[in-house]
């Protein structure tokens, strides 16, 4: 996979590649910056990263970015943590994320989905209107810019709403999902202290309705910063004392004001999985994060006037985020508010189907639940409009790509991308005129200097390294909250190689210049020297019918030894009996590697994840090392806490 190219499952024609944002503003910015006019993307992505202040210049005109006041230089200062980027400048997310309201009032900003599976538009000029009014409201309860303000809310157009109202007065968004439980809400929320809290009644999933009004109250009492909560009557209950309605804040006709801040004011706080301690509330900046999803979503996305977006996500994840910001390039957002697999397996893409979805988003989990439930999208759904289907959350194996290229349509874009909440955008993706190898994600994106390192910080290709990046990212943090030495933030990402940031996934960049994710770095396998990622495990032991899901976890012994376990959850009708556990060996043994077949197979009655389907490897390696539950987890960031009880029992307490 790694040596010369093998034949791509997909390859763009000419006139894709011709038509591509990319392909026009390599010629673009070759006239007017230098850029290289020939050589295609790798000659751009190239010049992007060694000539970083000029590469970042040009997308800001590109995309005609609105500096109220304008920039002293594009970065004054470079250093990782701390660079400065576009000093001097003002601007406002949430004016260019409703500009298009300005030239089609009437076309479709958002497409509201819930369980129904009935689309429901809401046109750029009501969605503008209504951030106007809640803006002015939000101003008027004596919200001023860096308050913070959240959200307990679900993939709802009101949550859009409330982001952009809150970014245009200049207040910090945060936002959690409604099926978060109270403590989890807290971990978040008491760190960053809210002054107003938007709200639900409930939400519906998996075509039940789930009341929250305890939740809520919970919420209420235990966030004292609070001056106003917004009741949203999801479920069509009446505001609780105190509260004010929704609709009385977004019923006024008034164009929005938008508050002209600086490039690095905060624009909102995402939080890290915290499964080991409290969530580590990130803050990200208006101006980067505009730059940097203008970037991701104009350019190598391809998104446009006429597009669809539609991503499977909720509002405790980054993707929600990136999400909305598909409407700063004009394009048409789904919000789904519903389960992924309601009322069967297939339902995402019935969506895709109905919304006329062309860019379809979704994770690599759900691909490889479709292609165990016999879905075949490409024969029961028109999706004649899905150009591309991006899949994130974890890799996606090799089978995933067979599976949507043979099910879904051959001349199909699948862009497999990675990257992280901590930047809110990508490492490396989708590139709309590279071809896509199986098991590949196509290329680095544009500006960022990503590279596979060895613990001497000796890049590698080729070779399995951690992923780094050398050049700073807009998007990057500005700082942790309640971080005032910024130690929690250097020790995070710059322990291991002072001033280059340091991801914590294991990678390898191939000779053609894709890019390969094997999970992460905190939880490799590594037997006898030779280092494997936990993602090249599942890939090969979930292709088996009878594995629904695995864990797998290494852990080094006081004596010396290393005990390798795997996890297995078990599809219905299955038994781990002998064959079966020879058959698994086996599989290990021959597709990957004999030092990583494991020492115990052992069945579980399920996978426990955190909050954001993340497989809970490092929580389970400190269990299994005698580590004490509460000490090994943070309870409010996991599923299902249950399920830990098991993997206490298998190791005795370390003394």
């Amino acid at each position: 996979m790694t040596s010369s190219p093998t034949e791509p499952l997909w390859q763009p024609d000419q006139d894709r590649i011709a038509s591509a944002a990319v392909t026009r503003f390599q010629a673009w910015a070759a006239e007017r910056f230098g850029a290289p006019a020939d050589g295609g993307y790798p000659a751009l992505h190239e010049w992007s990263v060694t000539e970083l202040e000029t590469f970042w210049q040009a997308v800001a005109e590109w995309f005609d970015i609105r500096f109220d006041t304008p920039y002293e230089r594009v970065l004054g200062d470079r250093a990782m943590p701390g660079a400065d980027w576009f000093p001097g400048a003002t601007l406002n997310y949430a004016e260019h994320a409703l500009r298009t309201a300005d030239e089609r009032p009437h076309d479709t900003a958002l497409l509201h989905v819930d369980e129904t599976h009935e689309p429901v538009p809401v046109t750029w000029a009501k969605l503008r209107r209504q951030v106007g009014s809640l803006a002015a409201e939000l101003r008027a309860l004596g919200v001023r810019p860096g308050d913070r303000v959240s959200g307990y809310l679900p993939n709802i157009p009101q949550a859009v709403v409330a982001l952009l109202a809150s970014a245009a007065v200049g207040a910090v968004w945060t936002s959690c999902a409604p099926d978060f439980g109270a403590r989890s809400v807290l971990d978040r929320f008491q760190q960053v202290e809210p002054v107003v809290l938007f709200t639900v009644d409930g939400y519906r999933y998996g075509g039940k309705e789930h009341d929250r009004r305890e939740t809520v109250a919970e919420l209420r009492a235990e966030l004292p910063t609070l001056r106003a909560v917004v009741h949203i009557p999801l479920l069509g209950t009446e505001a609780p004392e105190g509260a004010l309605n929704w609709q009385d804040l977004v019923s006024t006709d008034a164009d929005p004001l938008f508050e002209q801040v600086g490039f690095a004011h905060p624009l909102w706080i995402l939080y890290s999985s915290g499964t080991t301690g409290l969530p580590k509330a990130i803050v990200q900046s208006q101006g980067g994060i505009l730059l940097e999803h203008y970037k991701q979503l104009g350019l190598h996305c391809d998104l446009g006037p006429e597009d669809v977006f539609f991503w499977y996500t909720s509002t405790g994840w980054m993707m929600w985020n990136f999400l909305v910001s598909g409407l700063l390039t004009g394009t048409t957002v789904v919000v789904y508010d519903g389960s992924p697999g309601y009322p069967d397996t297939a339902a995402q893409w019935r969506i895709a189907e109905r919304t006329g979805a062309t860019l379809y988003g979704t994770s690599a989990a759900y691909v490889m639940a479709c292609a165990k439930a016999d879905v075949h999208p490409g024969r029961d759904f028109d999706l004649t409009r899905v150009k591309c289907v991006a899949t994130t959350g974890s890799p996606l194996p090799p089978d995933g790509f067979r599976w949507l290229h043979d099910e879904v349509r051959e001349d199909l874009w699948i862009a497999s991308v990675s990257g992280g909440t901590d930047v809110c955008s990508c490492f490396a993706g989708a590139v709309p005129t590279l071809p896509v190898h199986i098991g590949e994600l196509q290329a680095a994106c544009l500006g960022t200097d990503l590279q596979s390192w060895d613990p001497a910080g000796k890049p590698l290709v080729g070779e399995v390294g951690e992923l780094v990046v050398t050049n700073p990212m807009p998007s990057m943090p500005i700082h942790f909250w309640n971080d005032p030495d910024g130690s929690r933030y250097r020790d995070s990402y710059f322990d291991m190689y002072p001033g280059v940031w340091r991801h914590g996934d294991w990678i390898t960049i191939t000779d053609h210049g894709s890019v390969v994710i094997h999970g992460r770095s905190d939880s490799t396998l590594n037997r006898q020297g030779v280092r494997m990622g936990s993602a090249d495990i599942y890939e090969a032991v979930e292709r088996l019918p009878e594995i629904r899901e695995s864990l797998v976890i290494g852990l080094e012994e006081p004596n010396g030894g290393y005990w390798m376990p795997l996890f297995v959850h078990l599809a219905d009708g299955a038994t781990l009996d002998e064959a079966l556990i020879a058959r698994i060996k086996q599989t290990l043994r021959t597709e990957l590697s004999p030092r990583h077949v494991p020492d115990d197979i052992i069945e579980v009655p399920a996978i426990p994840h955190t909050l954001t389907g993340k497989r809970l490897e490092v929580p389970v390696k400190r269990l299994l090392g005698g580590t004490p539950l509460t000490k090994a987890v943070n309870p409010g960031s996991v599923d299902d806490l249950h399920l830990l009880d098991f993997y206490t029992t298998l190791r005795k307490p370390t003394k």
